[in-house]
Parts: C-alpha cells; structure tokens; sequence
C-alpha cells in the first residue's frame, strides 16, 4: 500500500527548478522533433518514443523494486489517464496536418485554464487567488502574442478549422490528464505507476493511429535521427515526464500548469539560438510575460 504524499502548498526551490528544466527540453524537444520528422513520420516516431520510455521505465522500476502491477485501486483512473495522454498527443499529430504550429500551439496552450478551472471543484485547496488568475492570464497572452505573427499573417490552408479544433481538443485532454491524476487515488500512487499507465496505453494506441494513416515503418535511418529520438525518449519521455509525475504528487498543479508557458517560449529561444532564427520583440515581449505570469501565480 502506498503510503499519501506529503503535499505542499506553494513551489519551492527544487519544485521551480524542475520546471524550468523540464519546461527548457520540452522546448528543445520540439527541435528534436523537426530534425527527425524529415525521415521518421511523426507517429512512427511517437510510437518508437513510447515504447522505448516504457521499456526504460519498467526497468527503473525492476532495479528499484517498485510494484506496478499490485492491485490498488488505481486500475480504472490509470487506464484513463492512459486514454487522455494518448488523446493528446494524436490530435497534436493529426492537427499539424490541418493547420499551423503556431495557431495549435496558442489552442494547446488552453491547457492551464482547464486545470485552474475544473481541479478546485474536486480539490480545493488547489484554488487560484486573483492575482494568481492574473499571472495565468498574462502567461497565456504572452504566448499568444510570441506567435501572433505565424497565427495572425499565416494564408489560411483548407479544412484549418480542423486542426484548430484538434489544438483544443489536445489542450483540453492535457488538463484532463492533470485533473485525473490529481483528483482519482492516481494522487496517491508512485509516480512510476502513474507515467506507466500514461506510457503504456499511449505506446499501444499511437502505432494503430500510425498504421491507421498509412505511414511508414522502418528502422534504416541516420544516426542523427536514431540520437534525436534517443534524446526523446531517455530524457523527454522518461526522466522529465517522471520528475513531472512526482512534482503532481507534491505540489500544486494548477501552480505547476503555468510554467508549461515557457515550453513554446524556449522552443522559439532556441530557434534563435540555435537555428539561427531572428529575435523578434514579440518574443521578448513573450520573455517577460511570461516571467511576470510564473511570478504572480508562484506568490505565497
């Protein structure tokens, strides 16, 4: 029987750096995913990612003797959260086809309302102040306006209403998640257990989805693609998905929800770093933004 864990109430110093850590590869991630994207089709590669993090995690679990198969009442929520995480993931993948990264980036990122306004109906310690609401609110148009330019000036492509809709459908099913988690005996459970359910059940759903759009399999790609995927994989799918699982059981999700801002935000930081991508002041404007969100949200 797992025993509850000791819940704070605001993020501490490990919490917030975990965050920015997570937050800045879940950025990098998205680069990853471009030079990789070029020979290996986006839900090939999802599954490759998947199945590699669930394979690592089982192993962690074995050599740390942490039960996953114990029964403990978490069966029906894990399976759930599972189904969510998979959701959210195939319309990030199917709304690319329809429409723009930067317009489903901006729906995507609805995500941190959807948690900060259904998860204090079920745990209400876990409510937003006003000044919290504000700092939420000025992240999300921090964001917004960081990809104005591609959301606003982008020719609209045909059927872009599609992916739209998918961007939020993700965005939705990402709170959901959280919410699962947080407010089902998920909240009690390891957070090996619970990155396993998600793991698990996306690894099993996201080749039928692949398979189910007529992409491609195959294993003979160059070494450059074979690393972004390992990089995916170790650290992305495994480590910092894991060091979020535990953060949900120690802190407050609604406060974590908001430095999921930064993530499109140092995407677009290493665009310029490292692809040579202009700084434009929208982005600085997005910077600072958000800082000042994260700020407000994070205040005692």
């Amino acid at each position: 029987m797992t025993t509850p864990p000791q819940r704070k109430n605001h993020l501490d110093a490990l919490a917030i750096t975990l965050l920015v850590v997570c937050c800045a590869f879940w950025g990098f991630q998205q680069i990853l995913i471009k030079f990789a994207v070029a020979e290996i089709p986006p839900l090939w590669q999802a599954s490759i990612r998947m199945v590699g993090a669930t394979a690592l995690l089982w192993a962690w679990c074995a050599a740390r003797g942490v039960p996953l198969f114990q029964r403990d009442g978490t069966l029906r929520a894990g399976v759930l959260a599972g189904l969510l995480f998979a959701g959210e993931f195939c319309f990030i993948y199917l709304g690319l086809m329809h429409t723009s990264a930067s317009r489903l980036t901006v729906f995507l990122y609805t995500s941190p309302f959807v948690v900060a306004i259904l998860l204090p109906r079920v745990v209400p310690g876990e409510r937003l102040r006003q000044v919290q609401w504000i700092g939420l609110t000025l992240a999300f148009i921090a964001v917004a306006i960081a990809f104005s330019e591609g959301f606003l000036h982008s020719s609209p492509a045909v059927g872009q209403w599609r992916g739209d809709l998918m961007g939020l459908a993700a965005g939705l099913l990402w709170g959901l998640t959280t919410l699962t988690i947080r407010a089902t005996r998920l909240s009690s459970a390891s957070a090996e257990k619970t990155l396993f359910y998600q793991l698990g059940v996306t690894a099993l759903v996201a080749p039928v989805i692949s398979l189910a759009l007529g992409e491609r399999w195959g294993f003979d790609y160059s070494a450059m693609a074979w690393g972004s995927v390992a990089l995916q994989t170790v650290i992305g799918a495994f480590a910092s998905y894991l060091a979020w699982m535990w953060m949900l059981r120690h802190y407050p999700a609604t406060q974590m929800s908001t430095f999921t801002f930064l993530t499109p935000v140092f995407a677009l930081v290493f665009g310029v770093v490292l692809l040579g991508e202009p700084l434009t002041p929208q982005l600085v404007v997005a910077l600072v933004g958000v800082a000042v969100g994260i700020v407000l949200v994070s205040k005692r």
